[in-house]
């Protein structure tokens, strides 16, 4: 799944779009790295999100294309 849809779906970031320019600004790294939105993202990869000075961190546990809301922490651990 795409790295943009995964943090929509998971409900990470709240829109496609957001996802899109956090990735574009290099805001985002997968495993250590800067990444695209377009990258595939796979359980056991790590995500760090840079929101302001604060930095969000979570392991992928699951990929699923459509989640309910209260299901959507199932997809991802924070670290």
């Amino acid at each position: 799944m795409r790295l943009d849809k995964f943090l929509k779906v998971s409900r990470i970031i709240k829109r496609r779009t957001v996802a899109n320019e956090a990735c574009d600004a290099g805001r985002i790294m997968v495993n250590g790295k800067v990444a695209k939105a377009s990258l595939n993202v796979k359980p056991g990869d790590i995500i760090e999100i840079q929101f302001g000075s604060r930095i969000f961190k979570a392991e992928v546990l699951s990929i699923q294309e459509t989640v309910k809301k209260d299901e959507a922490v199932s997809m991802y651990k924070e670290i």
